[in-house]
């Protein structure tokens, strides 16, 4: 299942915000053994926003939203979410019982826009102010303020996912092979992906130190990456290939 995020915003686009919800959503896929398919910065314009969960809902991918669930009119998330999903907006019942518990009349007229959600949907908790994000399809939509929706992402991942997590160690090797060019290791790398097709590899050159240098990735499950490790070796061996290897990075999750 392919994981994604959409991140919304104009003030994003114009610099006037830097995001932190990517970064976020790499460290907490990983801790339970997923990884992050894909990634969005989309502004408030409503049709870009409205195209972009079209997209999202036809892929069947599980996708995290950042922003855009407010009061006020550049907060568009859940119109533009309703309309990709061809269902009307209403007043959820219980939405509009936590905002009448959280600001009595002054829930009215406008704070209690937060609660006209995509019909059918069901309520993210917000452990911060109380004020509910959303679920429909695969779609999780919460706060742009990091210390709501994080904690709200991280519900959603041990709610509704928790069968998706890998118990099994997951590892990644790192070697730098220098004074070779990129090209030269592509034999290697299709020869290692052919014996072992769930590995992922990498390849990520760099001229920084004045030579040429490519960081080989080798990543998955502990036992293949070993063996796949093996290959590679006597395959730069092999090619005259100088190389070192990085310290080993930590399991993704144990």
């Amino acid at each position: 299942m392919q994981i994604g995020g959409l991140i919304i915003g104009d003030e994003l686009l114009s610099g006037k915000r830097r995001d932190k919800h990517m970064d976020f959503l790499i460290s907490v896929l990983a801790r339970r053994g997923l990884e992050l398919s894909f990634v969005r910065f989309v502004g408030d314009d409503p049709a870009l926003l409205g195209e972009s969960f079209r997209q999202t809902l036809d892929s069947q991918a599980l996708i995290f939203s950042f922003g855009g669930i407010g009061a006020t009119p550049d907060d568009r998330t859940r119109q533009c979410f309703a309309q990709a999903a061809d269902v009307e907006l209403g007043l959820h019942p219980e939405a509009v019982t936590i905002l009448e518990g959280r600001f009595g009349e002054q829930a009215y007229p406008h704070r209690i826009r937060m609660a006209e959600l995509p019909v059918g949907c069901a309520l993210i908790p917000n452990p911060v102010n109380q004020i509910p994000g959303f679920s429909m399809r695969h779609h999780h939509c919460v706060p742009g303020f990091p210390n709501m929706a994080w904690p709200m992402v991280e519900w959603v991942l041990d709610t509704y996912y928790n069968h998706l997590f890998s118990r099994v160690p997951v590892v990644e090797r790192l070697l730098l092979v220098s004074d070779t060019p990129e090209s030269d290791l592509v034999p290697v790398m299709e020869a290692v992906l052919a014996r072992f097709p769930e590995i992922r590899m990498s390849s990520l050159p760099s001229s920084e130190s004045g030579c040429r240098e490519v960081e080989l990735g080798i990543k998955g499950l502990a036992d293949q990456v070993a063996e796949a490790a093996v290959l590679v070796i006597e395959a730069l061996n092999r090619g005259g290939m100088p190389w070192v290897e990085k310290p080993q990075l930590s399991q993704v999750l144990s």
